[in-house]
């Protein structure tokens, strides 16, 4: 498997972490109570997870508030990374929010939120292509002038450090000179279009933290429509049981395997999904089985 650990914004962090946004209902599926969200939060963290990912828009900050709650003060070490680029409107749905403006906006958001003084990492999640929400009218926004805004950012020392979201090979080529720490696109066993760009990250050091790493959460959603899980196909599955363990685990296990550069942002609601996905890290996927999950598509 590798090592352990990588570089992400300065910090090592393990290379399994742990997605906030199940903590709130917004796959569809009914939120856990907040009891429940917060004692999750402190397994993972007690557990050794030292990268939670967040966002404000996650359940109109309910997840953020929910990290405050369960966590703060923060145990030295933990770095949490968030994303703006979209609102939760009124009606409960994700509106874009691209302006330089609205992003700043949203940074201090997150601050009041979590209650700190500079957020360790914050993802620009572009909305230029899909699957997910895409920018119409005075919402299409140039990358430039998103990084501009994100640079005075980190200049006052409110961002640490700068992550895109949702980006093609030419827009991370074209950040890199602003000095990126991640990039966080949707991939993973099952979905490899992106290889690309995983590719040029790896070759400038730059950290690749998928989302969707097992498949969609929002299967229900008419963004994700169609989009496969790991469960659902049957060389997993049949791969998973050679190996005592269960298909989320191989389609984690094989991501950290496929490239050292790779963190990973499992999320669920469950304790005992989260001691799965923790144990993902240990996984040895053996090279034949790994030739046979490479040939997945």
């Amino acid at each position: 498997m590798g090592e352990k650990t990588y570089e992400l914004a300065g910090k090592t962090a393990r290379r399994v972490g742990f997605g906030s946004m199940q903590l709130h209902g917004v796959t569809g599926r009914e939120s856990p109570p907040a009891e429940v969200a917060e004692a999750i939060l402190r397994d993972a963290v007690a557990a050794g997870v030292d990268h939670l990912d967040t966002a404000q828009f996650y359940g109109g900050g309910e997840v953020n508030r929910l990290i405050h709650a369960a966590l703060a003060p923060y145990p030295e070490g933990l770095l949490i990374a968030s994303k703006v680029g979209a609102v939760e409107t009124a009606g409960g749905t994700l509106a874009t929010a691209q302006k330089p403006a609205q992003l700043r906006e949203q940074v201090e958001q997150n601050l009041s939120a979590l209650g700190v003084e500079a957020l360790d990492l914050v993802y620009i999640r572009r909305v230029d292509r899909a699957p997910g929400l895409i920018a119409e009218g005075d919402q299409v926004v140039d990358l430039d002038d998103q990084l501009a805004e994100f640079t005075a950012l980190r200049d006052e020392g409110k961002v640490r450090a700068i992550g895109l979201s949702h980006v093609s090979r030419a827009q991370v080529e074209a950040a890199l000179p602003a000095g990126i720490a991640a990039v966080q696109n949707w991939y993973g066993l099952l979905n490899r279009k992106d290889e690309p760009v995983l590719e040029l990250c790896a070759a400038n050091g730059v950290a690749w933290v998928p989302f969707f790493p097992l498949g969609s959460a929002f299967s229900e959603s008419p963004h994700f429509a169609g989009l496969r899980h790991v469960r659902d196909v049957p060389e997993v599955r049949e791969i998973a049981a050679e190996l005592d363990a269960t298909p989320a685990q191989v389609g984690l296990a094989w991501l950290l395997a496929h490239t050292p550069k790779s963190l990973l942002i499992p999320g669920t609601a469950d304790p005992e999904h989260l001691r799965e996905n923790l144990a993902a890290a240990d996984l040895e996927i053996p090279a034949a089985a790994m030739s046979r999950l490479d040939s997945l598509t």
